[in-house]
């Protein structure tokens, strides 16, 4: 029997700790992580009671979730971030390939595939994997088919049975029943938020005025069914999204802050990168700004900053094996070129210090 306490029993894990695991990968969305953590955290509890019922009487109806906000902002990192704290299998798909195929449901059985893969072939834990479908704002209902490929709608319509729970029977001849899946749809729905300021008009709550104006601000925030049918999905669609996560775009100081806190920031892997070659890198924070705002100008998010920051660093990192005497790489700005030290600093830590004092 699974240790109820085992880090892999996902039912066990709460919305608080699902919060602190995610702040120490994604810079912000803090709404979106609180309300992403409590539906998982409804998905996988709604889950261990169906299995702790042994009448087989208890029926849970599943909480799909819809992601919103622009390209680059997180989307697929939340997901990603969720599946490996959970210990669940994990795979993303895209809407776009699945309208360009005319046979959807063999793209949908690979999918699920591709899910028992990734937990090992282990039928029951694929069985209760997350599913990440992405660009699902581009399976808008009066978007047309060729020969070729087939309309948004249609699409929409063959993800229904999957993503309510329905027996998929693999090529190898196994059924996997994805009624404890739970499916994770992103989109950056361009266009929404016009469609939200003429159809949101709340008025006045009777609460004290504090109050009064933070209920306004989040009802009128809030992605309404209605908003999804007029932008393209259907209702039935719709309604196996039953809860809507918004991410709000990257600031210059929240992509700064991705090069450098996340437990996995670039900053930090190329530390320990040149670490190997006895090197300390310190970076002045006015760098990780000016990488944001040409970042901010490609309006891909979070994506085009690996390329931008590897390129700076690619002359050090081209230099540095040849030349043992180097202990220390400073940079003070993108228009400057790195300055190689043969004096270490004393001790990593103070780095950081020498950031803002450069």
């Amino acid at each position: 029997m699974t240790d109820p306490h085992s880090p892999l029993n996902p039912a066990h894990v709460k919305p608080s700790d699902i919060v602190r695991y995610l702040n120490q990968y994604v810079i912000g969305q803090e709404e979106a992580k609180r309300v992403l953590a409590v539906a998982v955290y409804t998905h996988y509890r709604k889950l261990a009671l169906a299995e702790a019922d042994p009448t087989g009487m208890v029926t849970m109806d599943k909480s799909n979730v819809l992601i919103v906000g622009p390209s680059g902002c997180g989307k697929t990192l939340l997901c990603e971030t969720l599946s490996r704290q959970l210990e669940v299998p994990f795979v993303t798909a895209d809407a776009t390939s699945l309208a360009q195929t005319q046979y959807v449901g063999e793209e949908i059985e690979a999918i699920m595939a591709r899910l028992l893969e990734r937990a090992g072939g282990d039928l029951k834990r694929a069985s209760q994997g997350i599913v990440f479908i992405d660009e699902i704002d581009k399976l808008k209902a009066s978007d047309a088919g060729t020969s070729h490929v087939v309309s948004g709608e249609s699409v929409q319509h063959a993800l229904l049975k999957i993503m309510e729970g329905y027996p998929v029977r693999l090529s190898d001849g196994l059924v996997m029943d994805t009624g404890g899946i739970l499916f994770i749809c992103g989109g950056a729905f361009v266009g929404l938020e016009r469609i939200m300021a003429r159809t949101h008009s709340f008025g006045f709550i009777s609460t004290t005025q504090g109050d009064d104006e933070n209920i306004l601000e989040r009802l009128n925030s809030r992605v309404k069914p209605t908003d999804l049918f007029e932008y393209g999905l259907i209702p039935e669609f719709t309604g196996r999204l039953p809860v809507v996560v918004r991410v709000q775009p990257l600031t210059k100081e929240m992509l700064a802050r991705i090069m450098v806190e996340p437990k996995n920031a670039l900053y930090r892997q190329f530390q320990a990168i040149l670490a190997q070659e006895g090197v300390q890198l310190g970076i002045a924070p006015a760098v990780f700004l000016q990488i944001a705002e040409i970042a901010q100008e490609y309006k891909t998010g979070a994506r085009s900053l690996r390329g931008i920051f590897e390129e700076l660093l690619n002359p050090v990192l081209f230099a540095v094996p040849d030349q043992p005497r180097i202990k220390q790489v400073l940079i003070r700005s993108l228009f400057e070129p790195p300055q190689f030290l043969e004096t270490p600093l004393r001790s990593p830590s103070q780095t950081s210090s020498a950031q803002a004092a450069e």
